[in-house]
């Protein structure tokens, strides 16, 4: 049974947990009653020493170890993957470089656990595939542990609802790892934002616009095949957070305006079949040669297809105060790699890949031109992002697309080690992930709307908007820049 209603014109989605339920500011829906205080703008008691614990070492764990290491007050003191040889890595890195062995955890698909329990983590990393994230995110603050996820966190409104009530109860962080909010343009951006110099905000639009179809048929490249299984199994769109975060910051929804309702509408799928129809040979063979049975089907299913995710997919969000988003996903056409990341106000827009700039700051100009070169400079060297500012320079030697992955390391830890809220909290960790399952649901009924559940439960009103924030910490930059990043 879904867990959404199905009549069509508008479907809402309740999200009920329990039976005791309140109304939600945002909308219409039943929201289950909070229990505990709400921890939008949670301070916890400063870590001395974050100690981190690492689940999976496939694409996303290793680039995590190195960039950690590099952080004054930080100790990669756990390890945990399926496979020996993806733990021994990182290991021997770390020791060459004269860091003290992490304990590893491997072989057993409930290791994990054990470097959940491990007294000496404070801080759990998930970077396992997306199926895994809700059960280490559970059971980490089960266990009176900081937890910080790769994207997307979940897929389904219920499961927004566990999380949520988990870290109200246990009062920890729970932080989805959006690098993307960390970009250089992304931060320009959000300078900008907050110095008014685009104005009224109207619309904005991102996406995920990345060609993997030959990560998801090569052997060893996505453990299991996952993400393959997912295209195979589901349709919306699954990876929605690289575009639409950064974009809910500028907007500040969840912490001063909220998503109200979204429509999703998904092309057919055209790029798989004619990509396996011209690498059959080679593909059949991997397929005949597959053994695996996971995450709900076997390898070679997967492998042969039909796919349900439709290659283009299309969501339009509307908030309380009247803006939009669009996000796009489409990972199966040969398209150069884009996020857009567009930003649209009464003063001026910015938009990306490439990075451009229109400002109208007298509201006067009847035919705004894009800035030129030299004043596209001016506003860089004016507005660029402090964080960019004192640490790009190191951040793009650390690596990690570019240097975001490193920046976001960066203040996730300086937050903790200061007692400080973090930059991103559990419930938008959860809305932009949801967009996920609320996205698909909507798809299926040919883009009927689907209304966004207050996760915040009425708390965006009061909560403050992201400042622009900095760190102020001494790199050890002997051990930056430690192992090759995989960009994907």
């Amino acid at each position: 049974m879904s867990l959404f209603s199905t009549r069509r014109g508008f479907l809402k989605v309740s999200g009920m947990t329990g039976a005791a339920a309140m109304m939600g500011s945002a909308g219409c829906s039943i929201l289950p009653k909070r229990k505990h205080a709400h921890v939008g703008d949670l301070a916890c008691a400063p870590l001395e020493e974050v100690r981190v614990g690492v689940i999976g070492l496939g694409m996303r764990g290793p680039g995590a170890v190195y960039r950690l290491a590099a952080i004054p007050g930080v100790r990669v003191v756990a390890l945990s993957d399926l496979y020996k040889a993806r733990v021994d890595g990182p290991t021997g890195w770390l020791t060459k470089r004269g860091f003290k062995a992490p304990t590893g955890y491997y072989g057993g698909t409930d290791e994990w656990k054990k470097l959940v329990e491990n007294p000496e983590v404070n801080l759990v990393y998930v970077t396992s595939p997306w199926q895994m994230h809700l059960d280490m995110v559970l059971y980490a603050m089960e266990c009176g542990k900081h937890v910080a996820c790769e994207v997307p966190m979940i897929f389904t409104v219920e499961d927004s609802w566990k999380i949520i009530e988990k870290a109200e109860e246990k009062r920890v962080h729970c932080m989805l790892l959006e690098n993307c909010c960390y970009g250089e343009s992304e931060m320009l951006a959000l300078n900008l934002v907050r110095n008014n110099i685009l104005g009224t905000l109207v619309h904005g639009e991102g996406a995920y616009i990345h060609d993997l179809r030959a990560w998801n048929f090569r052997e060893n490249s996505y453990e299991g095949f996952w993400r393959l299984k997912w295209n195979a199994q589901h349709t919306g769109n699954p990876y929605a957070t690289h575009g639409l975060g950064p974009i809910c910051q500028y907007m500040s929804v969840g912490r001063g305006d909220q998503m109200r309702v979204l429509t999703s509408m998904n092309s057919g799928s055209f790029g798989f079949p004619e990509y396996v129809a011209h690498h059959k040979a080679e593909i059949e063979a991997l397929a005949a040669k597959s053994k695996g049975s996971k995450y709900g089907m076997s390898d070679a299913d997967a492998l042969k297809g039909p796919w349900n995710q439709g290659d283009m997919s299309n969501t339009i969000i509307k908030t309380v105060k009247g803006r939009t988003i669009l996000v796009q996903h489409d990972t199966t056409s040969p398209r150069p790699y884009t996020r857009l990341n567009l930003i649209s106000g009464t003063k001026g827009i910015l938009k990306d890949y490439p990075l451009q700039i229109a400002l109208d700051p007298n509201y006067s100009a009847p035919h705004l031109g894009w800035a030129n070169k030299a004043q596209m400079n001016e506003i860089i060297a004016k507005y660029r992002h402090p964080l960019w500012r004192e640490s790009g320079e190191i951040a793009k030697k650390a690596g990690g697309h570019g240097g975001m992955d490193f920046l976001m390391d960066l203040r996730l830890c300086y937050c903790l080690q200061n007692g400080l809220p973090l930059d991103i909290n559990v419930y938008e960790s959860c809305q932009w992930s949801v967009i996920a399952g609320l996205s698909e649901e909507s798809a299926k009924q040919d883009g009927a709307p689907v209304e966004v559940p207050d996760f915040t439960r009425g708390a965006w009103e009061t909560l403050k908007p992201l400042g622009i924030e900095s760190v102020n910490l001494n790199i050890d930059k002997k051990n930056v820049g430690g192992g090759k990043q995989l960009s994907v």
